[in-house]
């Protein structure tokens, strides 16, 4: 999928940081809090080549994941949209690489987001996992990054 056809995709979404306050638990964590959490476990990790940025372009987050983030100005969305990336991609990679979304954990582990240069986990990720963050993604309100 070209960056052309992503810049369509995310043209009507809202940018921006969400901090949800309600639905959490005494622990502090929603439901979605925990599924993110199970599901970040569940991806498998694997080497990128250094300096490789290919997978970097504008994506969507659940409002949970984004309440994780450092907050980024309006002009700062923009810049990045502009150039087709991420507004957390800075000089040296990924700004919030721990925290990073799940849609960024799974590229190069799934058929579905293959890594452009061929890197990928010594096992795919399962097709229950996938499935799930799948359906994960589909009903949670997402957050152009």
């Amino acid at each position: 999928m070209g960056t052309a056809h992503l810049f369509k995709k995310f043209a009507n979404i809202k940018v921006g940081s969400v901090h949800p306050t309600h639905g959490k638990e005494a622990s502090g964590l929603t439901a979605n809090d925990q599924k993110i959490g199970d599901l970040r476990q569940r991806i498998p990790s694997f080497k990128c080549i250094v300096g490789c940025h290919d997978c970097c372009g504008p994506v969507t987050a659940s409002s949970e994941e984004v309440a994780r983030l450092p907050v980024k100005t309006d002009a700062e969305h923009e810049t990045a949209l502009a150039d087709y990336n991420c507004v957390y991609l800075g000089k040296h990679g990924c700004e919030v690489y721990n925290e990073r979304p799940l849609i960024c954990r799974l590229f190069g582990t799934t058929p579905r987001l293959l890594c452009p240069n061929g890197k990928r986990p010594v096992y795919m990720i399962d097709r229950q996992t996938d499935q799930e963050i799948d359906q994960f993604l589909k009903q949670t309100r997402q957050v152009l990054l």
